[in-house]
This record gives C-alpha cells, sequence and structure tokens, in this order.
C-alpha cells in the first residue's frame, strides 16, 4: 500500500485511553487480539485483521489476555 509500517507489542490487559491522530491510521493485528473502541463501536481484532481509523477520529484500545502485536503505518 506505499505505507511505511512499524510494529509494537503490549502485554496482557494493557490499556490505550482515548485519544486520536492527525493522520489516517492503518493497522494489522500479527499476533494476539486486541479490542478497539471507536466511537462507540467495539473493533475486535486478531491474527490477520485490518483497522483504518480516520484523522481526528477519538479511540481508546484494551488488548486480549494473551498479549498483541500490530504492524501500523500512518497514511497521510
Amino acid at each position: 500500500e506505499n505505507l511505511s509500517p512499524s510494529t509494537w507489542s503490549n502485554g496482557p490487559g494493557d490499556k490505550y485511553s482515548a485519544h486520536s491522530h492527525g493522520y489516517r491510521k492503518v493497522l494489522y493485528c500479527l499476533r494476539g487480539s486486541i479490542v478497539f473502541n471507536v466511537e462507540g463501536e467495539s473493533v475486535n481484532l486478531q491474527p490477520g485483521d485490518r483497522l483504518e481509523i480516520p484523522p481526528g477520529t477519538s479511540h481508546s484500545a484494551d488488548v486480549g489476555p494473551e498479549g498483541v502485536s500490530c504492524m501500523e503505518a500512518a497514511r497521510h
């Protein structure tokens, strides 16, 4: 997709509080699971799932019981 991705991981039960970005976030779940809460909707990501979050969209996340590894990139 002509993006420059980076990877990150979190341990079981880690949480991200609500925040937003000034770019479109493109994210792939590689291992484990994570639930993104995007404007009142829960999106459960498992390995192979993809999520795009538009710029300025508030979102939070809860890491699953086995932790998570993701790859993400900014689409400007």
